[in-house]
């Protein structure tokens, strides 16, 4: 192989590379929720590309996109790009402490009705058992979206979310 071949293969996806990938599947693509996909992926490289980040920084998020493969011709893309989205955020979480917007809320949420079906069973065993147990998650459900809310705006606050 000569070198310009090996350095070809090397190439790193930037993010306006990225950013360029996804607005061209954005306008082949007719389906509503692969659309929607890749509007997410856009407005998250975007605001990436927007904020401050210094070179290593961003030479480590190019590796990550790298990584994920987002050039592969697939068949089910809505699916494989979701799980890469997931996969990204989840990146971004880990090694820069940056999340989306609402992140928290809908871990509260999901987390509230979880610990709510468990409360509504053990605590509010006194009412019917389905009637407790609806109790339970709802007030599980508001619990984890005041907790949740709060977090995101502390987020915010400390310029955490993109």
């Amino acid at each position: 192989m000569t070198s310009a071949t090996n350095q070809e293969k090397i190439k790193i996806m930037t993010l306006q590379d990225a950013i360029n990938h996804f607005r061209k599947l954005e306008s082949e693509s007719t389906k509503k929720s692969e659309i929607r996909v890749y509007q997410n992926f856009i407005q998250l490289l975007s605001s990436l590309e927007n904020r401050n980040l210094s070179d290593a920084e961003v030479q480590g998020i190019e590796h990550e996109l790298e990584s994920l493969d987002l050039n592969l011709p697939l068949a089910n893309t809505k699916k494989y790009y979701n799980t890469a989205l997931s996969q990204f955020q989840k990146y971004l979480k880990d090694a820069f402490s940056l999340t989306t917007k609402g992140y928290y809320t809908k871990m509260g949420v999901g987390l509230g009705a979880t610990f709510g079906v468990l409360f509504g069973i053990i605590v509010l065993s006194s009412f019917e058992r389905s009637l407790g147990i609806s109790f339970g998650i709802s007030i599980g459900m508001v619990i984890g979206l005041i907790i949740g809310r709060n977090l995101d705006s502390q987020a915010m606050a400390s310029g955490r979310v993109v």
